[in-house]
């Protein structure tokens, strides 16, 4: 199976946050990648895997940050592929200043956002947005949500 999805933190600190991703994107049988790559400390390697990631054959880009939470935005400028956008709680705003950065991308340059640590959410996105072209992940994610009204 070919890795669809591309995931990556600003830190390692993020690392919790990436855990719910990947654990959602196991159970689906959804391939993916996982790499450290900050916006602000390694803003060259953030362009270059972003420009390389379609032709490498990844259809999301899931990034995860705090803070500032430049990366999904960086992500967004150097490709067409939809990227997800994580924000990471900390700092004295608990979060909530990530959340507006990866929310309030200018128009143009989209970033779909989940909550605050929700990579479990990022995942179920990205799962839909791969549904469209893998019957596969479209059949998993439709047993997946029939399950949430079973229970």
């Amino acid at each position: 199976m070919s890795v669809l999805v591309g995931i990556l933190s600003g830190s390692a600190s993020d690392k919790p946050v990436v855990d719910k991703i990947t654990s959602v994107l196991d159970e689906l049988g959804v391939a993916w990648e996982y790499s450290v790559l900050s916006a602000h400390r390694t803003p060259n390697k953030v362009a270059r895997y972003s420009k390389e990631a379609e032709g490498r054959g990844l259809a999301v880009l899931i990034g995860v940050a705090g803070l500032s939470a430049a990366l999904p935005g960086c992500l967004a400028a150097h490709t067409t592929l939809p990227v997800i956008g994580v924000p990471c709680d900390g700092g004295c705003l608990g979060g909530a200043d990530a959340l507006y950065s990866v929310a309030q991308m200018p128009p143009g340059i989209p970033v779909a956002a989940v909550g605050i640590g929700n990579g479990k959410n990022a995942a179920y996105l990205a799962a839909s947005i791969l549904s469209i072209s893998h019957p596969n992940i479209k059949e998993k994610l439709q047993a997946y949500r029939k399950s949430l009204g079973d229970e």
